[in-house]
């Protein structure tokens, strides 16, 4: 994409940082050069290079980690073809009951596995949450939850056993990006435990990452029994998408 020299300033210099971005130059997860790398480069004030970058950030396209430096975002994957809806109202629809138990609900360390999901550096603070959801007093789904304190200050203060999680982050923000990785896996011991099912039993396994305005709000791990539940939808097929319902 050439860059049009009528344009302001911080707005050429946006769009060649972009450019960097589109072409590959600067691949997901680089490290941008400092401030004043780009105040010689582009010979500009800091104020216009820092609107630059701000703009970019709020795009989702950077994400600036406080006292290390500012980095190409991980792009969320489509979420057009998802419907992001809490167990609760799946539950509902079939005219069951839905209870849930809160196993965990603490303030946690980052490591670096999770820092880097979260866009964050290492030892950061996070809040973490441990649910088993009810269909009937019957377990249905197991969910290990991480947040951004920095999205949801309050979320250790929350009462999950009459709103979920999913509810009470969705109502922070209606419109979210969201990237799921769906998986046939066990369980794992905890999440064994907590279905009161064997540790050898199929399950259907999904990671949800969640972002609002190019900030990663959540990661959860979902974990189904596959003899307890299954993905089913009707739907409008569009050209060159294969819808997919998930209620979770």
């Amino acid at each position: 994409m050439k860059v049009s020299a009528s344009q302001p300033r911080y707005r050429q210099i946006k769009e060649t940082l972009r450019n960097r971005i589109l072409s590959g130059e600067w691949p997901e997860g680089f490290q941008l050069p400092s401030e004043n790398q780009l105040l010689k480069e582009f010979s500009v004030s800091r104020m216009t290079v820092h609107r630059a970058l701000r703009e970019l950030t709020d795009e989702g396209v950077l994400t600036r980690v406080q006292g290390v430096g500012t980095f190409v975002a991980e792009r969320a994957a489509s979420a057009e073809i998802l419907e992001l809806r809490p167990v609760s109202d799946e539950i509902a629809a079939r005219g069951n009951r839905h209870s849930c138990r809160v196993d965990l609900l603490e303030e946690a360390t980052a490591d670096a596995r999770l820092a880097r999901s979260f866009n964050l550096p290492a030892g950061a603070r996070l809040f973490h949450s441990v649910v088993v959801h009810y269909e009937n007093e019957v377990p249905l789904q197991y969910e290990d939850r991480w947040v951004n304190p920095n999205i949801a200050p309050r979320y250790l203060e929350q009462d999950f056993r009459s709103k979920t999680p999913t509810e009470y982050l969705t109502d922070l923000e209606r419109t979210p990006e969201v990237e799921h990785m769906i998986e046939a896996a066990l369980p794992g011991a905890t999440a064994a435990r907590l279905l009161n099912i064997p540790e050898s039993e199929p399950c259907l396994r999904l990671t949800r990452r969640t972002w609002v305005r190019g900030h990663v709000v959540t990661l959860a791990l979902l974990v189904h029994p596959g003899t307890r539940y299954r993905l089913g939808t009707r739907f409008t097929a569009r050209p060159g998408q294969v819808p997919l319902d998930i209620a979770l």
